[in-house]
């Protein structure tokens, strides 16, 4: 890519998602989700493959819809009401469309079959980006509208997402996709707990952040794709390999690790709002993703020599070590003793 082009396509990246997180008023807001989908989609599409390109049309159009509906429904609310405020969304019918039309945008159920789909189509980086930094400005306008929002639909939808992304995954051998669903199920634990407590939604969501790109990052060091090539991880970097089961541990919600935090403070936040029905709901389907993380994890415990012509290059290939990672690593694994900390900060 041009490097000009590649500079703009990266400012604009990072200024949409400010822009809308910085705004009072929707038509700001609407325009920062335009730049950050704009700025997105020559990314996937860079590779000029037919699977990436076909990638970035679902991520485009499905996008630009939900960008239409994001629209109409402050459109709907100003004429009724007179405000194009963002914390003033007081209309129930407007409400409702805005909910829906920002979890088309962050790919959670029953609105993700894209998601999957479009991780996959492009590169581990760019997979990265979508899976997080895009998330960010959906997600900051569901917590600043967190008031005006419709707790049955957004509990509705979080149960919807964390059984999808849990279902969803169980047969994948992508890792890619495997991550899709993860985001999935992740979001639905989001969405269950934003209209109780916001605060409590965006620090799960930041740790999510935190857990995810570590994921990543070394999914990109390692050169793996599948499921069935971590079985030859163990001999590019061995720690690593070792360290990666830990952060699926983390993602998956065990303790002592990070993951457990968010998920303790929510199933703790319910339970305080007698909604222990949703609460046993999530965490039996939170199964669900334990399994195809545990999966994942077997197979990078199993030491498999390199012995097809595949796997020789492997063999000899040793990476560069990203000295950033270390860091991550902690992050994504070490957060829970310092949870009191963080809560009095949120």
């Amino acid at each position: 890519m041009n490097p000009h082009a590649n500079t703009i396509i990266t400012t604009s990246l990072i200024a949409g998602p400010l822009l809308t997180i910085s705004s009072n008023h929707w038509i700001t807001a609407w325009i920062g989700l335009e730049i950050s989908t704009l700025s997105m989609t020559p990314l996937i599409a860079k590779q000029h493959h037919p699977r990436a390109i076909e990638a970035a049309t679902k991520y485009f159009l499905t996008q630009a819809a939900a960008s239409a509906l994001v629209l109409a429904s402050s459109t709907i609310n100003a004429w009724k009401t007179g405000q194009w405020d963002i914390t003033q969304m007081s209309l129930e019918p407007s409400c409702c469309l805005l909910t829906l039309a920002l979890t088309i945008k962050l790919g959670a159920a029953p609105f993700h079959f894209w998601l999957p789909e479009v991780l996959q189509g492009t590169t581990t980086t760019t997979a990265m980006i979508l899976a997080t930094w895009q998330k960010l400005a959906p997600l900051s306008l569901l917590a600043m509208t967190a008031q005006s929002l419709n707790t049955h639909l957004t509990v509705f939808l979080g149960l919807t997402s964390v059984v999808i992304g849990g279902w969803g995954g169980l047969n994948q051998t992508q890792l890619r996709k495997i991550m899709a669903f993860s985001s999935i199920a992740h979001l639905g634990w989001m969405l269950t707990i934003l209209t109780l407590s916001p605060k409590l939604m965006m620090l799960t969501f930041f740790t999510y952040v935190i857990m995810t790109s570590t994921m990543f990052t070394m999914l990109k060091v390692l050169e793996t794709n599948k499921i069935s090539t971590m079985m030859t991880s163990w001999t590019k970097l061995p720690m690593l390999n070792s360290t990666m089961m830990l952060i699926l541990m983390s993602l998956a919600g065990l303790p002592p690790l990070t993951g457990f935090m968010p998920k303790l403070l929510i199933i703790q936040e319910l339970s305080k709002q007698h909604m222990y029905l949703t609460t046993t709901l999530m965490i039996i389907m939170s199964m669900l993703s334990l399994f195809f993380y545990l999966r994942a994890s077997y197979q990078a415990t199993i030491t498999l020599s390199p012995n097809s012509i595949n796997y020789l290059q492997q063999w000899r290939h040793k990476p560069d070590q990203k000295h950033y990672l270390a860091l991550m690593t902690m992050m994504s694994i070490a957060l829970l003793p310092i949870t009191p900390t963080l809560l009095t900060i949120t």
